[in-house]
C-alpha cells in the first residue's frame, strides 16, 4: 500500500512534466508480456503486436508499471481459462494499447468510478485476490502525464477491455 502511494505521489508531482525519453511501445509491451508470462504461464497471457514502430514520448518505468497493472487485474478478475489479451498497434496519429480479460465483467454503474483512489467494484473479492485499489488510479495518471486517453469498457459475462490511447512521437 505504502508503495502504490508513493508511486502515485511520484506520478502526480510529474504530471505536467512531458517525460524525455523516446521508445517503442511495442518493444515495451513484448517485455512486461515476456516476463509475465515467466510468472502466469504462455496460455495465460497473448500478445499482438503491430510489427511497425510505434515510437512515443514518455517515462518507460511508468508505462511498464501501467502494463504490469492492467495485466495483473485482467489475470485477477477474468476467467482463468480463457487468456488475457495484450494489443498495440498503430491508430490514428497515434497508438492504441489494450488489455482484454474474458472474466465476469463490470456494472456499468462502476465504470465511472473504476479509477479513483481504493474504489472497489466488489470489496470482499478484491480483498481476497490482492491489490490496494490504487492500481487504476496510477494507470489513469500515468495515461494523463503521456497526454493519452483512457477508456475502460464492459460488458456483465462478458469481461473487460481497457483501451490506452497514445500520440505518435514525430
Amino acid at each position: 500500500l505504502v508503495e502504490d502511494l508513493m508511486s502515485l505521489s511520484r506520478i502526480e508531482a510529474e504530471k505536467h512534466d512531458l517525460p524525455p525519453t523516446v521508445f517503442d511501445i511495442g518493444t515495451v509491451c513484448e517485455s512486461v508480456v515476456s516476463e509475465m508470462t515467466a510468472i502466469h504461464g504462455k496460455s495465460r497471457i497473448v500478445i499482438d503486436r503491430a510489427a511497425d514502430p510505434m515510437p512515443i514520448r514518455g517515462d518507460r518505468q511508468q508505462i511498464d508499471q501501467l502494463l504490469r497493472n492492467l495485466i495483473e487485474n485482467a489475470i485477477k478478475y477474468g476467467a482463468e481459462d480463457a487468456p488475457v489479451n495484450v494489443a498495440v498497434a498503430p491508430h490514428g496519429n497515434g497508438f492504441l494499447l489494450t488489455v482484454q480479460d474474458r472474466g465476469e465483467g463490470i456494472a456499468p454503474e462502476h465504470l465511472p468510478h473504476l479509477t479513483r483512489r481504493f474504489y472497489r467494484t466488489d470489496p470482499g473479492r478484491s480483498r481476497a485476490v490482492g491489490g490496494t485499489g490504487l492500481g487504476l488510479a496510477i494507470v489513469k495518471h500515468i495515461v494523463e502525464r503521456h497526454r493519452g486517453r483512457l477508456d475502460i469498457s464492459s460488458r456483465l459475462g462478458e469481461g473487460t477491455t481497457v483501451s490506452i490511447r497514445l500520440p505518435r512521437h514525430e
